[in-house]
């Protein structure tokens, strides 16, 4: 297979998903956000961003809709989702040896017809996280 063939075979979706997480880190950064990192992948899933808001460490799921028929960026990620999201950024932390860092998880959700985003809507600190769920 060249690499014309293999490029053409890929999912739509995926390729939406992708241009998606690159309008959230384009927006990311001109909120002055600093990327660090981007899909990184470990046998438990995938971190989409992991950006810097100046001392914060801030692990971002992008979620790209080309529609509002499954709501906002509020019911993107469900409790499941938001417990390996948490697993992933702890493996993320103990990869680094960051040991108290101060971290947060933030929701971008981008809507519109393929590469026409519509609309950003940007959560900060998502959701909480318990107890010592990110240390190690």
């Amino acid at each position: 297979m060249s690499w014309d063939d293999s490029v053409t075979s890929l999912d739509p979706r995926k390729l939406f998903g992708q241009e998606g997480e690159t309008a959230a880190e384009q927006y990311l950064r001109r909120k002055g956000y600093r990327i660090v990192a981007r899909n990184l992948r470990s046998s438990v899933g995938e971190l989409d961003l992991v950006a810097e808001d100046g001392p914060v460490l801030v692990f971002v799921e992008v979620k790209a809709r080309r529609s509002d028929a499954f709501g906002g960026a509020i019911h993107a990620v469900h409790q499941r989702k938001q417990e390996k999201l948490i697993q992933l950024a702890a493996q993320y932390l103990a990869r680094h040896h960051l040991k108290d860092r101060p971290c947060r998880f933030d929701v971008v959700l981008l809507q519109g017809a393929d590469a026409d985003i519509s609309k950003i809507e940007h959560i900060q600190n998502a959701f909480e996280v318990a107890g010592d769920d990110l240390r190690w």
